[in-house]
């Protein structure tokens, strides 16, 4: 291994991924008589101190400063142009740039290290050992090295505080995994961009078009979407439909019992059941005219019950959940718990399966002293027993940690809650059970006939005998078949026992081992125990044939009953957990994340029995999306990029490879999606009242993006709806940009499309489906018109010219003797006016719908020439004014128009 430092003692910094893992990995490895003792000082941090120590590395002597951070050290986000929710058309998040930076409450933390580092020669990182941990260490990386260009950089891996274990970490250093780093980059972007997307969409939306009765501030509420979110609750939300759509079916079936002094036999009808009520009861009335029952067939076999694998972080949720119906959430932190104070090892790992490197004996040894399950393990240890098996793995490695597994023995802590004690028992009986043998017991199938429907009851079948008597046949089996045979004779003769029961006698005692079951109270065998019955076949022992007689018998009930078909039930977390599993939704240290998100964001609820159901609003939002025909609720994309990420992480594709094809994708889904949006509006509405309630600024939810402002440079220009029914083009930087358009009061609807002005030629505008109103435009005019506010569309400006703005005089009476003119320079100056937040001031040059300037003015407003007195408006009453039209047709022309709001009579001049 490299040194530095010219041959002096080499000073190395250690950095953790939180203050009490440093803590212990100091204590640890300070404990050596050389080490002069544990010395502690402060960091710029109060909450990240730093450990001093000497300790040896190969036989380098290093002296060693240890500290911390606290998870990940930088975040990702968007450049500060961008961070604003009404700052860009949410499509161009998914190529805006992104930075990583140390946020200001890690500040503190980023000076330590950079100080520290500027001291070392050494940099070695003891992040958790996984594709998250190894992040922050590349996190950690870039701090350190900044401050020291000259460090030498090794990685400690590690799965337990344990001694042992630190110990043979840091004398196998290794380097650092790029490919792991890369990795969670990718998830990083991915989920930011994709995330901040369509939460912005979805929020802007829906949250102030609809009363979210569900939040006592519903204009705060957070629409979230998450990729691995989403899918989550599509899931919850699926089996909620399955479960809701059953429709309970009536069905028959004959069941059969058979009460002796040996137990009782319940027999199932081999047919299962019958939906058509006269087929079944012709049956069943068969069956009573001739009840006698004859046994046709009997069939024993060896029942193996196998231990579960080494435990996993997704096994462990699920048996948390199922066993003590603990939340995946708690679980992982009373297990984050357990592991820091070095009882279990590190608790997220996706390998189920041990290394060879791994000593099982040991870890069993450690459990043999504890007052409830220390016995067993002195009896897995005991070769005599025949306890002790190899374990099976479930075939997953991850590469970075063994199976969860218990590093040191406890009775149980002062300090310890219930969920505590339980977890680490779970964990210590799961280890024990998995290096056991399994359960093995004798299975008995009899089948019968009844008039010749056929029926079958399993079991097992428990005989009674003396201790003298299991050892005594214990011996026979294992040795002499010539005693095993004279045996079976005697009892057969003397004790008037019948073969298959001698049999069954011998097969219990010999096969009936619990094993692991002894140690895994969590699981039991499950059956029942049904009496004996023999199928009267020939049977051949040792050239002698003995006869047994066919055993008949009448049924103590035989009744035909009736039940329905039951829905699917709804999912309990265990279920969820699988779900995600098996899609390949999240990771195992990512999943408890995702469902509490489901909870905390209203979108799903978990009930008493630990089962979810989607909320109205959850349920909403899966069925808009569903009705889309995008199913972005579904799984698919996201275990996609999930094998994508994996793929990075081992190399096989590049980091800008996957966040090309991933972005690409996603912003083609949210491209449609706002295409599609009215389906959301539609989905919302079945669940949600309308709400008639906007914002400060006066405006409805955000509309589509028209074109770049050319005012700011920054924001979009986007088509709104005033609550007055008007509708304008605004810049999404307002209050900072104050640009707008206004168009004629006279349209009644308007879309902006997906087609380009070919005319315009600083950048795209996409132009807008007008609807005008048809009695307030000329007859010559067409109600449907696609248009463009760059400037090219003579149309929109004539209209204009003649009807005026949608900038109106929000009273509800009219205003008398006002002049009205389309230019948004006298809109601006007539503010007090109007209550809408986008009356503003902007440039002239960029759009020709805003204010006129100079000579350069596309039309002129004309007063009343040589005195001659105006024209009543022939609606109102109003005196109009004379305008002179400056289009290309009507350039000259003189016309009349009423000022009044809400009137929109005009006339041209005839004389």
């Amino acid at each position: 291994m490299a040194g530095g430092g010219g041959g002096g003692r080499i000073r190395a910094l250690n950095v953790a991924e939180k203050p009490s893992v440093a803590k212990a990995v100091s204590q640890i490895l300070s404990k050596n008589p050389s080490s002069g003792g544990l010395r502690v000082r402060e960091g710029r941090s109060r909450y990240n101190k730093i450990f001093e120590f000497n300790y040896a590395i190969q036989n380098q002597h290093i002296q060693m400063s240890f500290t911390s951070v606290t998870g990940h050290l930088m975040e990702l986000e968007f450049e500060d142009r961008y961070r604003k929710w009404h700052s860009c058309d949410p499509v161009d998040l998914y190529q805006a740039p992104v930075k990583k930076f140390v946020p200001q409450d890690k500040s503190d933390i980023q000076k330590t290290l950079e100080e520290e580092a500027r001291m070392c020669q050494w940099l070695i990182l003891w992040l958790d050992c996984d594709r998250e941990g190894e992040n922050i260490a590349f996190e950690v990386v870039e701090v350190c090295t900044r401050a020291n260009r000259n460090l030498n950089i090794w990685r400690a891996r590690f799965s337990a505080l344990i001694d042992r274990e630190i110990h043979y970490a840091v004398q196998h250093l290794i380097r650092p995994n790029q490919l792991f780093a890369d990795a969670v980059d990718v998830r990083q972007e991915i989920d930011l961009r994709i995330g901040a997307s369509f939460t912005r969409f979805q929020t802007m939306l829906l949250r102030d078009a609809f009363v979210l009765d569900f939040a006592s501030d519903d204009q705060n509420v957070i629409l979230s979407y998450g990729p691995c979110q989403f899918p989550t609750l599509g899931f919850v939300v699926e089996r909620f439909w399955e479960n809701q759509s059953h429709e309970p079916e009536e069905f028959w079936s004959i069941n059969c019992t058979h009460n002796s002094a040996e137990g009782t036999a319940t027999f199932n009808w081999m047919r299962g059941h019958l939906f058509d009520y006269t087929s079944a009861t012709i049956i069943y009335e068969m069956c009573i005219e001739d009840p006698t029952a004859t046994v046709t067939s009997v069939r024993q076999q060896e029942k193996l019950k196998y231990p579960p694998h080494p435990l996993s972080t997704i096994e462990l949720e699920k048996r948390a959940s199922r066993y003590f119906r603990m939340s995946s959430e708690q679980t992982m932190k009373v297990a984050e718990d357990l592991y820091q104070a070095g009882f279990i090892s590190y608790p997220r790992t996706e390998t189920d399966s041990f290394s060879e490197r791994t000593d099982l004996h040991t870890i069993v040894q450690e459990q043999q002293e504890h007052p409830t399950w220390g016995s067993y393990a002195q009896r897995l240890l005991d070769p005599e027993a025949g306890l002790w098996r190899n374990p099976s793995g479930g075939g997953h490695d991850d590469k970075a940690h063994p199976p969860i597994h218990p590093t040191k023995f406890s009775a149980g802590e002062a300090r310890w809650s219930q969920d505590h004690h339980r977890l680490y028992e779970l964990v210590v009986r799961h280890y024990l059970a998995c290096v056991s043998q399994p359960a093995i017991s004798a299975e008995t199938t009899v089948e019968i006939d009844i008039a010749g429907e056929q029926f079958s009851a399993s079991g097992r079948v428990i005989i009674a005998v003396s201790y003298l008597i299991c050892r005594f046949f214990n011996m026979i089996f294992a040795g002499c078949i010539l005693c095993l045979i004279y045996l079976v004779r005697w009892l057969h003769m003397h004790m008037h026992l019948t073969l298959y029961v001698i049999i069954s006698l011998g097969s219990s005692i010999v096969l009936d081992h619990r094993n692991y079951l002894d140690v895994y109270r969590f699981e039991t065998w499950g059956g029942s125990v049904i009496p004996t019955y023999n199928d009267g076949q020939q049977v051949l022992v040792n050239h002698l044939s003995i006869s047994l007689l066919r055993i008949l018998f009448t049924p103590t009930t035989l009744t035909l009953d009736s039940g329905v078909t039951r829905p699917p039930p709804l999912l309990s977390e265990a279920d969820l957990l699988s779900c995600m599993d098996k899609a390949g939704i999240g990771t195992d240290a990512t999943m408890h994340d995702h469902i509490k998100k489901l909870l905390d964001r209203f979108y799903a609820t978990k009930d008493s029995n630990m089962r979810f159901s989607p909320t109205t609003l959850g349920e909403a939002l899966v069925m808009g999306y569903d009705d889309m025909g995008y199913e972005l609720w579904k799984p698919y994309l996201r275990a996609m990029m999930e094998s994508d990420m994996k793929a990075v992480s081992i190399g096989t594709k590049r980091k800008g490879e996957v966040l090309e094809t991933c972005l690409q994708q996603m912003k083609a889904c949210f491209v449609d999606a706002r295409v599609n949006k009215a389906k959301l509006f539609e989905a919302m509405a079945v669940f949600f009242e309308r709400s008639n309630r906007s914002d400060a600024s006066g405006q409805h939810a955000i509309g589509d993006v028209v074109r770049k402002c050319g005012l700011c440079q920054e924001s979009d220009m986007v088509l709104r709806k005033k609550p007055d029914g008007n509708f304008m083009v605004g810049c999404l930087g307002y209050p900072q940009c104050r640009n707008v358009v206004w168009l004629p009061g006279s349209v009644s609807e308007a879309t902006v499309t997906t087609t380009i002005c070919s005319s315009c030629t600083s950048g795209p505008v996409y132009m807008i489906q007008f609807k005008f109103r048809r009695l307030e435009i000329p007859p010559n005019y067409n109600v449907d018109h696609l248009g463009c506010i760059g400037g090219c569309d003579d149309i929109l400006k004539q209209l204009i010219e003649i009807c005026g703005t949608g900038f109106r005089n929000n009273s509800s009476v009219p205003g008398r003797g006002q002049g009205h003119t389309s230019s948004s320079n006298t809109a601006q100056q007539s503010n007090s006016r109007s209550t809408g937040a986008w009356q503003t001031t902007h440039s002239s040059s960029s759009y020709p719908f805003e204010t006129p300037r100079g000579h350069n003015a596309r039309y002129q407003e004309a007063s009343v020439q040589n005195g001659e007195p105006s024209i009543p408006c022939t609606s109102c009453g109003a005196p109009c004014n004379l305008r002179t039209a400056n289009t290309q047709a009507n350039r000259g022309r003189k016309f009349y128009s009423c000022p009044a709001q809400g009137c929109n009579f005009f006339v041209y001049v005839t004389f």
